[in-house]
């Protein structure tokens, strides 16, 4: 295990950097650099300091990396289908409520809509894979078809709609608790 290389992917993870930890900590710069080069060793209560900070355990930070699932198939997907308001969601990445970004699939009826969602901090993109629809973003509406996208601050209530004359199809991704 290369530990200054640990400590180093940990420290740009929580997007600090080396000054900043090192004030976090006591230390300089130059020693937490001499530390990621495996220049020099930590003592123990100075590595507890720096886990600590990287909000990381003693446990955590010696377990080899686990092998992180990147690809998902479709069979890892989970639909729901609100026929009253005639469209299929689909969560393309499970959990993915848990991320920075949540990415779905949503396929609407001809007349189908999204439910109303109230004003978020949340940033969205929608890429409009086939048909056409609209987005109601409090008192205006934008329309975007088939290759086009839509990108917003959620600081507004707004909901989306399909406008064609049969079924459209979109790819959403937000950011943290949009859905």
């Amino acid at each position: 295990m290369d530990i200054g290389q640990k400590i180093r992917d940990l420290r740009i993870q929580k997007n600090l950097t080396q000054e900043e930890l090192g004030e976090r900590t006591d230390l300089t710069k130059g020693y937490i650099s001499q530390l990621e080069h495996n220049q020099s060793s930590p003592s123990m209560e100075t590595f507890f300091d720096l886990l600590n900070v990287l909000g990381q355990t003693p446990a955590e930070f010696f377990t080899e990396d686990q092998t992180q699932q990147l690809v998902y198939p479709v069979g890892d997907q989970v639909e729901y289908e609100d026929e009253e308001r005639g469209y299929l969601l689909r969560w393309l990445v499970p959990e993915s409520n848990e991320n920075e970004m949540e990415p779905v699939r949503i396929e609407f009826n001809e007349g189908g809509e999204f439910k109303t969602f109230e004003p978020s901090p949340a940033e969205t993109f929608i890429y409009v894979m086939k048909g056409r629809v609209t987005l109601q973003l409090g008192h205006h509406t934008y329309s975007a078809k088939r290759g086009e996208t839509i990108y917003f601050h959620a600081t507004q209530q707004h909901r989306i709609v399909n406008a064609a004359k049969g079924p459209s199809t979109i790819l959403l991704v937000a950011t943290a608790s949009y859905l």
